[in-house]
């Protein structure tokens, strides 16, 4: 059946060994250049015994173009383009992209001959050339998770690079008010920036800032930092010494990272898709002036209190008129004079620490100025914590080392 089918396939198309062994490929074991050697062996035995000329294998393939002929150049093309770049992998897969006539005329001769066995023509050129490359690189072909990824458009010998993106988690601690978290009209860099640009020098691929959650810019982010992932896209090299990178950032005096290590995305999606609760340290303005009887009154008050929130004026712009319900957990305090006190609050990420204590005309309740009946404003704010479940478990508070 085999020899027959090949015979009516050969004796109206003219395709090379490969091509003819690629329409039985999924039988029996080897390559498909072989399978069809071999099955043109036969079927011309077949010939000559019934004294009919053999069908040899045309100079030129009428679907591939001779294109397998050129597996050791076109591996030979990626290892230069690889070395030429410098890039740094572990691991490879080969891609391609077929012109759309040869595919069309490829399906047609499967439906045509009712090929059960076929197998397409990328995955016969992608698993030729990797093999050739792997021999170049001494590095192996990586289906489910490769490093790299090169694809080769055959007839053009266009061949382009896809390098697998990198996260690099951290903390930052942001030591200096009048810094946007990320890129802002008038300002000329931002916690982002500074932190983006080493890793982007490094690496040599373009590194995206993801924060976990944002601090406003006239607010310092402190104590154990607020936890971020950068991400390098298309790095040409995936090693660095992290340790040297935060050396660079922290020599800014206005940023400085810590706790610096690779993770994977999944890691990277846990850590930025979660609602952190925070630690905030405020110093409250008490125009009226303010006593320890009114700092007991905000501390057991809004300790375990549910806070009922509308999206503060100052934000209307850019966020949804909603009203947020979040939760205090803890609250302490000191008086510092007459009209000054601090607290230390800890809540609920997405509660606006400044609306709680002006109460930004009763859109937040209960608030500092509601519970205490005199006007309170919030004239410096930092962020002292970031609180982050990884694994299941807080990630530390204290300053981690940098791995990597």
């Amino acid at each position: 059946m085999i020899i027959e089918k090949a015979e009516r396939i050969l004796e109206n198309h003219e395709l090379c060994n490969n091509c003819l062994g690629r329409c039985f490929a999924k039988l029996g074991k080897g390559k498909n250049s072989e399978r069809g050697e071999a099955i043109r062996n036969v079927l011309n035995m077949e010939r000559e015994a019934n004294k009919q000329s053999p069908i040899k294998e045309p100079q030129t393939c009428e679907l591939c173009g001779n294109i397998f002929k050129k597996r050791d150049y076109f591996a030979q093309k990626c290892y230069d383009k690889a070395l030429k770049l410098g890039l740094e992998f572990d691991s490879f897969l080969i891609g391609s992209s077929f012109p759309k006539d040869i595919l069309e005329k490829e399906r047609a001769i499967v439906e045509e001959f009712e090929l059960d066995y076929a197998e397409p023509i990328n995955r016969e050129f992608n698993r030729e050339v990797g093999k050739a490359l792997e021999l170049l690189f001494q590095k192996p072909v990586n289906k489910k998770n490769p490093d790299v990824i090169f694809i080769i458009e055959p007839y053009t010998e266009e061949i382009k690079i896809q390098s697998k993106p990198i996260y690099i988690y951290g903390r930052y601690r942001k030591l200096v008010r009048g810094i946007p978290q990320t890129p802002f009209k008038g300002y000329k860099e931002s916690v982002a920036s500074i932190i983006c640009r080493p890793f982007a020098e490094a690496f040599r691929g373009k590194a995206v800032f993801h924060g976990a959650g944002r601090e406003d810019i006239d607010v310092r982010m402190l104590g154990s930092g607020r936890p971020f992932i950068v991400e390098i896209k298309n790095p040409i090299k995936r090693k660095a010494v992290l340790e040297d990178l935060a050396k660079e950032i922290n020599s800014s005096e206005k940023v400085e990272v810590f706790g610096l290590r690779f993770v994977d995305y999944k890691t990277m999606e846990e850590i930025l898709t979660q609602n952190h609760r925070k630690e905030y340290e405020a110093v409250v303005y008490v125009e009226d002036g303010v006593e320890e009887k009114d700092l007991d009154k905000i501390v057991k008050t809004l300790t375990n209190a549910t806070i009922h929130q509308r999206t503060p004026r100052r934000v209307l712009r850019r966020r949804s008129d909603l009203t947020r319900v979040r939760k205090v957990y803890k609250v302490d305090g000191k008086v510092i004079d007459g009209k000054h006190i601090k607290l230390r609050i800890f809540c609920d990420g997405g509660l606006y620490i400044k609306e709680l204590i002006s109460g930004d005309m009763g859109r937040t309740t209960p608030s500092v100025s509601e519970i205490i009946g005199k006007r309170a404003i919030c004239e410096a704010l930092d962020v002292i914590n970031v609180e982050v479940i990884e694994n299941g478990a807080k990630s530390p508070h204290n300053k981690e080392k940098n791995k990597g």
